[in-house]
This record gives structure tokens, sequence and C-alpha cells, in this order.
């Protein structure tokens, strides 16, 4: 077994990507980042720079061939998520992918079947399961505090992507229910003890950001669990004044609630302005919220170190390619409910090659391009 910092490569340059470099920054001990790889070399050798990386490639291609790294962290437009990992586990480097895992659930099959053959781990990454405070309200619901829970509801919100590839459905494959409502699920998925999800049903729609995508842009999604339990899931692209996440649990005996990041602001106000408050607020004038310790109320340290000690076989991971593949399915599902209008029992063969178009192809939208 290898021993040391995992060193990883970072395939992407963006949003997510400063996301994972700087997390791993705060765990130098379990993982390092020594390549990063971005088809646009201005991007990549910025990237590079800002967290001293010493290896630039333009090519993932290149990246996955590179011996000195163990572990493939994508952070690429999802339309590119399963050839990334063929390539990655081909070379026999262990794949962490962020969601959605893929596209299809054919590819989510590949995937796994890809890294299984070549002894490599598919670790899907979703920073919600490493949440301090999402972790609390489960070790307390496994504790008994609430009794029975019967209803979990998660909502996220915020005004729209970093990246404008997100608002291409031909790239991202979906809107909010996909980029949000995939922690939603997962979340609610783990929170539970991975139960078999029996219905799904979805209402959703473009209501702001018509001019520019034909993605949804707020949805509410209803999951019926195995053991008389449902899930509530609100995803939002369309909230002004930065980010909001938040948990509601609810049993026979008990309750819990977590707003993640108003429960670490500072409620401030400024006529002149500070810099930065929290992820996708516009202004720092006026009432704001600024956070502290960001990344690690996220869980994205958390996560991060979780994964490098999978690897090097301290920990069984927590979240793998099968979790991955069981929110792509509800994601299906639940695109297919709103476009038909009803609730979807899994499992659902899906009829299209993106999940939106589940919900595009039933829909008359002659008002958007």
């Amino acid at each position: 077994m290898k021993n040391g910092p995992v060193r990883v490569g970072i395939i992407g340059s963006q949003f997510q990507a400063d996301g994972h470099a700087s997390a791993i920054s705060m765990i130098p001990d379990d993982m390092s980042v020594v390549a990063v790889a971005s088809p646009t070399a201005g991007h990549a050798q910025s990237f590079a720079d800002r967290f001293n990386i010493q290896r630039v490639y333009t090519d993932y291609r290149d990246l996955a061939a590179d011996p000195e790294i163990e572990a493939g962290i994508i952070t690429a437009p999802n339309s590119l998520h399963c050839e990334m990992a063929v390539a990655l586990a081909r070379a026999g480097k262990h794949v962490i992918c962020e969601k959605p895992l893929c596209l299809t659930l054919d590819e989510a099959d590949l995937m796994i079947e890809t890294c299984r053959s070549n002894g490599v781990m598919l670790l899907y990454a979703d920073e919600l399961l490493f949440t301090p405070k999402y972790q609390k309200a489960k070790e307390m619901a496994d504790l008994g505090a609430f009794g029975k829970v019967h209803l979990v509801k998660h909502s996220e919100k915020h005004s729209g992507p970093h990246s404008d590839w997100f608002w291409d459905v031909n790239r991202s494959g979906g809107g909010a229910l996909l980029d949000l409502g995939s922690h939603g699920i997962v979340f609610a998925y783990w929170f539970l003890g991975r139960p078999k999800i029996v219905s799904v049903y979805s209402q959703l729609g473009t209501y702001v950001h018509r001019e520019k995508t034909k993605a949804d842009d707020e949805c509410v999604t209803i999951i019926e669990f195995e053991g008389d339990v449902m899930a509530v899931i609100e995803n939002s692209w369309s909230r002004l004044g930065g980010m909001d996440d938040r948990i509601e649990i609810y049993g026979e005996g008990g309750l819990t609630l977590a707003n993640l990041l108003m429960g670490n602001a500072l409620p401030t106000f400024s006529k002149y302005g500070f810099g930065y408050a929290v992820e996708k607020a516009p202004s720092t004038t006026g009432w704001t919220y600024p956070v502290f310790d960001e990344l690690w109320n996220y869980g994205l340290p958390q996560e991060v170190r979780h994964f490098a000690r999978a690897i090097r076989g301290v920990e069984a991971p927590l979240c793998t390619g099968e979790d991955g593949k069981t929110v792509l399915a509800a994601i299906y599902a639940a695109y297919a409910s709103a476009g038909l209008g009803r609730k979807v029992l899994l499992p659902y063969e899906p009829t299209t090659k993106r999940p939106i178009d589940e919900w595009l192809s039933r829909t008359a939208r002659p008002d958007v391009p």
C-alpha cells in the first residue's frame, strides 16, 4: 500500500475545481494536487499558478497517463464525466467525480464496471454528506432522538450557475433539479440509511431565465421511500441574495432544523462594502450575511480527506458510483414526472439520452431557444 498524501490531478479549472483545490490545501498530510487539465490553456495555467501546481495539461488524457497521479478529480461539464472517468480508470487512477455522476444510466454502469474491472475506486463527490451540521443531524437521528423519521426536507437555492455551460442542456443535461436536486436526493437517501426509492413526483418550470436556457430554474420534488417515509426537495436557480441551503428532519418523537449558512453568518450592515460575504451574494453593501470557515461548513475538506483515506484503505468509502447511479435514476423519474404530470414509480426506464428531455420531450416550449 502506498503511503503519504494521495497525489491527485484535477480536470477542470473553474468554480468546482477551485473549491476542491482550496479544500485539499487544507489537508496537506492527506492529499495534494500535482496536476491540472483544462482545454483552455490560459485557465489551466492561471489555476496552477494560484495553487502552486507543477504540471499543466490541456488534454485530460495526458493527465490520466501521468504516472505520478494516483486519482483524478472530475469537475468538468456533466456531458464529459463518463468518458473522463473511463479514461482515468483504464489508466489505473481512482476516480473522484462531481455530481451528477453522468447523464445516462448506461454511462453510470460503464463507469462503475470500468472502475471495478481496473481495481480502482469510483467516489461520488457530494459534500452534504460531510457537512458538520447535517452529520450532527444524522447522528442524532441514528441515536433515536426523533423516533421514527417520516419526513426529510432539503432546500438548496441560489441565483444560477457559475459557469455558462450549465445553461446549455446539451452539456449539463438538466437544470436546477439535476444541478441542485442531486444534493438533496443523495442527502435524503444517505440520511435514511439508503432505503429503496418507491416513487417520485416533481413540479418544475423555467420561470426567470427563459431568455438564456431551456433548463428548469425552479423545482419541487417529492420522493417516497420504502418504510413509510418521504423527502421533499426544493431547488432554485432564481433565488437572489446568495446561497441558501437548509434541512428539516421530522420524526414522531422530535425534529431538528439546520440552516447551513445563516447559522455561521454575521448579520452585517455596511455602507462601503468589504469584499466577500457568501457564495452567490452579488454585493457586500447594505445588509449582508458574511460567513466564516465557508469550505469547512460546506464539508469540502472533510470530504476530500475521507476520499484520501478511502483510497489508502483506512476508511470505507461513504459515497460511491452506485449512489450516484441511484440519484440519477431518481432524477430521470423526476423529469418524467414533470412531463407526464403524475407520480412515477421506480424503477423507471428512461426514454431519452438526457434527464431533462424526459420533461422537454413532453412539453411544448415555443417561447424558449
